[in-house]
């Protein structure tokens, strides 16, 4: 890649299916990606390095590759001054899940993530000006019917915050979804500007909290080995890939659609942590599954909106 502009929704003209099913993909494979990392986080932590900490070294990782790449990209702050917006946005989320699905319960931090779908109608409707429709508002109703489902089981309270991983959890899905919108109305931005402020924002805001909690002492310091650095380079680089298809697909896609699809990450980590031992399928959660991916089938074949003004 090049350090050119590259086109965003309001440039390219109305997403078609073709680009609508891409944007689509690239949101499932972020979904993916987020939905399996509890593992390498868990195991960082496990040799010492607490995940505000493996989040820093990625993000600044991916922060170094982007700059190497596009030069200029910081010039965008400068004429963009809300992509400032954009980078408290998406290091608020990383330190919310990151953090949450590391200490927490897998299946219910994710769930409890994933009422994102209702932060994004709202913020889409308040910031971007796009009024829920009928359809789109069914489509929210039989996803969050499906987190329901897959959430209550006999005997369990209904999803309430009564740990850290449950704030933290709320705190990052409604910063993801602060971000999915912000990617849309700043679509019109250079894309290498966007990228360095979430990747930024990202190291940034991951470093600060982590200080914090040092001087708080609820963050151990860093233990620094060799043992590790395999893993957080292989979780550096799927996170960097995962990101930018976040971009691509966010800034094409409307708000709700791109928080319906991301839904999936909820299959992927409750399949991941059920492979390893951290989770137990249930018809339950079979069927609140299937609901899940039906709204976000629905979603991603919805047409795109008009591009913000």
């Amino acid at each position: 890649m090049d350090g050119r502009r590259c086109r965003g929704p309001g440039e390219s003209g109305a997403v078609n299916h073709r680009g609508a099913a891409l944007a689509a993909s690239a949101l499932v494979f972020n979904a993916f990606v987020w939905g399996v990392s509890w593992w390498p986080f868990r195991e960082l932590q496990s040799q010492g390095l607490h995940p505000l900490w493996s989040t820093a070294l990625i993000y600044f990782f991916s922060l170094a590759c982007v700059a190497l790449v596009w030069r200029g990209g910081w010039r965008g702050f400068a004429r963009h001054p809300q992509l400032w917006l954009l980078a408290l946005a998406a290091g608020l989320t990383n330190v919310g899940f990151n953090w949450a699905v590391t200490v927490g319960d897998v299946v219910r931090v994710v769930l409890l993530f994933y009422l994102m779908p209702a932060w994004s109608v709202l913020l889409a409707w308040g910031l971007l000006g796009e009024k829920p429709t009928r359809t789109s508002l069914l489509r929210l109703a039989l996803a969050m019917a499906g987190v329901l489902i897959v959430l209550k089981s006999p005997g369990s309270p209904w999803p309430v915050p009564h740990s850290a991983a449950d704030w933290l959890a709320l705190m990052g899905g409604l910063s993801f979804a602060a971000t999915n919108v912000l990617l849309r109305k700043l679509a019109y931005t250079p894309s290498e500007s966007r990228m360095m402020a979430m990747f930024g924002g990202g190291g940034v805001m991951a470093t600060a909290t982590a200080l914090l909690g040092m001087a708080w002492q609820v963050v151990p310091a860093p233990v620094w080995s060799t043992s590790w650095s395999g893993v957080a380079l292989g979780l550096a680089v799927a996170f960097l890939l995962s990101n930018m298809a976040l971009q691509y697909g966010a800034a094409r896609l409307a708000a709700s659609t791109t928080a319906l699809v991301m839904l999936t990450e909820i299959l992927f980590a409750s399949l991941s942590a059920a492979a390893l031992g951290a989770a137990e399928f249930s018809p339950r959660t079979l069927l609140g599954g299937s609901l899940i991916v039906l709204a976000a089938a629905l979603a991603a074949l919805a047409p795109a909106p008009p591009p913000p003004k």
